[in-house]
């Protein structure tokens, strides 16, 4: 009977969390290890979740433009209607993050499965067989890739800061960024270690209790290894960049047809490589800015991966 409750409850989680032997140790350093086909179920749940995210956010959008209108009434009538569309777009989100964690609790023990936050210089592993830790994992899972999509958005925006709102798919980027797309260049820089910060000084004590990082010993550390996890957050832009001058450079010799996504997609590439263009890239008709931006990109990506882990690393417990 204590077992079972022992699955059930999120206290009862931390309780048997917190019975690790003394000296056992503590997940702290990114390791690698197999993957695991439910792995990329996480993946694609975390991907609808995303997508349910994006479309109550787009009739947001919708709502407010209706509330432009010239009648009264018909503005009401519209908004009313367009609000109670949204939430259940907003319900099926939650739903999602509760029932998916309820299966990662039935199942993951079965698939030999532990579900991990990585966080590119810390990997957070979770138990399966304790629902609370499930819960807890659907959540921040999300929320990763919430942050991911987020970061992407304000790569969009500083690359194509010039670029006017006529161009539809831009100014959908900055109506999903908000208040924050009219901030300078450093700040919106900023904004993410100094986020995530923040984020770590109320969770970091929350993993500590349940044994998923190792106790810090101060509050400066936490807000420290905050910092750090924030800016290792930049290696999304990685994947971004790298498919965006992918697309550019199969654009420039297979014809694609004449889309607004193309053409947004050959815009952002050539303002990524601005930087190169005073370099002596292209060679006749061929063009290698492309590669040696992708190259430059996955260099540093790698480089500044291992210097963060290393500043992690020494940082005291």
């Amino acid at each position: 009977m204590e077992a079972v409750c022992g699955r059930v409850g999120f206290s009862a989680a931390i309780g048997h969390a917190a019975q690790r032997p003394a000296g056992a140790k503590l997940p702290g350093p990114v390791t690698r290890r197999a993957a695991n086909p439910m792995d990329f179920l996480n993946f694609l749940l975390n991907l609808a979740g995303l997508l349910l995210w994006l479309n109550w956010r787009s009739m947001g959008f919708v709502a407010r433009a209706m509330a432009s209108s010239a009648s009264l009434l018909g503005t009401l009538k519209r908004t009313q209607s367009a609000a109670a569309s949204r939430w259940p777009l907003l319900a099926g989100l939650v739903a999602l993050l509760l029932f998916r964690s309820v299966f990662y609790w039935q199942i993951g023990s079965a698939m030999r499965w532990t579900p991990q936050l990585s966080l590119e210089v810390l990997t957070i592993p979770f138990r399966t067989e304790f629902l609370g830790l499930d819960l807890l994992f659907s959540w921040f899972s999300f929320g990763l890739s919430l942050a991911a999509f987020y970061l992407w958005l304000v790569l969009l925006s500083l690359a194509n800061r010039r670029v006017s709102d006529t161009d539809p798919l831009q100014r959908l980027v900055r109506l999903h960024l908000g208040w924050i797309e009219p901030w300078p260049i450093p700040a919106k820089l900023l904004l993410p270690p100094l986020v995530a910060a923040l984020l770590w000084l109320l969770v970091a004590p929350v993993f500590s209790r349940l044994n998923l990082v190792p106790p810090a010993s101060t509050v400066g550390v936490t807000f420290q290894k905050g910092l750090i996890i924030g800016a290792a957050a930049f290696r999304s832009w990685e994947f971004l960049i790298v498919g965006l001058l992918l697309l550019h450079l199969l654009i420039s010799y297979v014809y694609l047809g004449n889309s607004k996504l193309l053409t947004f997609v050959e815009g952002t590439a050539r303002n990524l490589l601005t930087p190169l263009r005073r370099f002596p890239l292209r060679v006749g008709k061929a063009d290698f800015a492309p590669i040696t931006g992708i190259a430059l990109v996955l260099i540093a990506a790698e480089s500044g991966s291992r210097l963060l882990s290393r500043l992690y690393q020494k940082l005291p417990p």
